[in-house]
């Protein structure tokens, strides 16, 4: 009898060493993958306790293994709570919780999630990130981001979004446009995607391989922007480099020189860019040796440059240069059919540049968007929708209207009245009365609000552009679309 018990016994013994033994084997195994990583990762127990650590963590943390193991989740927290003991109350990971851990305040960003097993809560794992390592390694990514948009256009035509009528036709003159030499000029308001036309038309061309350089003509002063377009020679002007510089027209030989706001640009200027059209050559400053240069000019204007030839402001025999192969870009009130499209594009690069998981849109949503007028376009849409999903909760996955902006939400309820108010409403004019039509009631809503809006604030233009949630270049323009009249018939009422 007592043989059979030391038999038993020892297959019971024999067993649990094998247990054991392996059980050590899993936490060696464990012990190593974690340290493998250069991610600070912690362990904690159901009730957190700490129970490891890797190297990493204790490189950035600044205490030792021995500091932290048995010891509270709470040990090694300078500044904040303890996102173990939140996530072990609340069963919910927690995502990208700014805090500062160690003797020395390190600022981290901290990311912890439950670990469950068959239903049960064991603890949780966090993984620890040098907030000061991401700052710097984002500073060099911002550096080499800038260089590569100097160097080579990033977007092609399957990134420009949109169904509409228009955008079709936008879309298949500017492909057939780059499959030319022609100078291509894009004109549209702000905020309506010139630029991703811009870059999509070189992308397309035979000057893909080439460089691609971005000039923004209303960001520079006269004089800075003709020494970055044309270069200079030794001792040009006071502070001109010793070597002399290549302009940009050099820079961007045999490849493509991208001409924002091109309607901005001083008369004296638009001579040296007739030249460069004319002559395929250019003269840096200071002196009379003309470059040969074999560049493509793509420009843009969200200005009328017919109104502005007759006025004088721009130079009629390089506006029907530029305006080769001309192209509309639709503002985003005129094809409200490509905002689901555009929203789904928008939700996507959001997701993947703040680490959600945003899987639908609500249709509320859509409705509200689709009845908006969008004054800033293209970009004043990725605007709202970048700050709807800063609003949304880290669980959340679906946008709904309660994440939007309140503007978006009362300018509906606006547009409702307003609406119910024209259907009874008719247009007089030369003492007749007359039936308006749907677009002309829109022009004469908009155009009497810019009005208001200048006698409320006495011609304030920054203010009214504020007030309006539009630019000062789009109230610029809407002026000189409606005729309305310059800001001095409005100080004095």
């Amino acid at each position: 009898m007592n043989r059979r018990m030391d038999k038993k016994d020892n297959i019971i013994n024999k067993f649990l060493l094998r247990e054991v033994h392996k059980q050590k084997e899993i936490l060696s195994t464990l012990k190593a993958i974690i340290n493998s990583t250069g991610d600070a990762i912690s362990v904690v127990n159901e009730k957190g306790i700490h129970t490891l650590v890797n190297d990493a963590y204790t490189r950035l943390i600044g205490l030792t293994e021995k500091d932290v193991l048995g010891q509270s989740s709470n040990i090694d927290i300078a500044e904040g709570e303890s996102m173990h003991m939140k996530v072990l109350k609340t069963k919910e990971p927690v995502y990208g919780v700014k805090m500062k851990v160690g003797p020395n305040k390190k600022e981290v960003i901290v990311n912890v999630a439950p670990v469950i097993v068959d239903g049960v809560l064991k603890g949780s794992v966090a993984i620890i990130h040098d907030l000061s390592e991401i700052r710097s390694l984002t500073e060099e990514l911002n550096q080499v981001k800038k260089r590569v948009r100097h160097l080579e256009a990033k977007y092609t035509f399957d990134d420009i979004v949109g169904k509409s009528r228009a955008m079709i036709i936008a879309k298949e003159q500017a492909i057939k446009a780059a499959n030319t030499p022609a100078t291509v000029l894009l004109h549209g308001e702000s905020g309506t995607g010139k630029e991703l036309f811009a870059h999509a038309i070189h992308n397309h061309s035979s000057r893909k391989n080439r460089q691609f350089i971005r000039v923004n003509c209303s960001a520079l002063t006269d004089t800075l922007l003709e020494s970055e377009l044309f270069g200079y020679e030794s001792g040009a002007f006071t502070g001109a480099s010793k070597k002399g510089r290549k302009g940009l027209f050099e820079e961007a030989d045999r490849g493509t020189i991208f001409l924002d706001e091109i309607g901005m640009m001083s008369l004296n200027l638009q001579a040296k860019i007739l030249r460069v059209l004319q002559e395929k050559e250019i003269v840096r400053i200071g002196s009379n040796e003309p470059i040969i240069v074999d560049v493509r000019i793509i420009s843009a204007t969200n200005i009328n440059l017919d109104e502005a030839v007759q006025k004088g402001l721009f130079r009629e025999d390089l506006y029907y240069r530029l305006y080769v192969v001309p192209i509309l870009i639709p503002p985003l009130r005129e094809r409200k059919e490509d905002i689901p499209l555009l929203v789904q594009n928008i939700v996507r690069k959001c997701n993947q540049e703040f680490g959600r998981n945003i899987k639908d849109v609500s249709q509320e949503v859509i409705d509200l968007l689709s009845s908006y007028s969008w004054p800033g376009n293209i970009r004043e849409l990725e605007n709202v929708i970048e700050r709807a999903v800063i609003n949304m909760r880290v669980q959340d996955n679906v946008l709904k209207q309660i994440h939007l902006p309140e503007y978006i939400s009362l300018n509906r309820k606006k547009v409702e009245e307003q609406e119910g108010f024209n259907a009874e409403q008719k247009v007089e004019t030369d003492g007749e009365i007359k039936t308006g039509g749907l677009k002309n009631m829109k022009g004469e809503i908009e155009k009497n609000a810019i009005i208001e809006a200048l006698r409320a604030f006495k011609g304030d233009y920054q203010k009214v552009a504020n007030f309006l949630g539009i630019s000062i270049r789009t109230l610029y323009y809407k002026m000189s679309k409606y005729k309305i009249k310059k800001v001095y018939d409005f100080k004095s009422h």
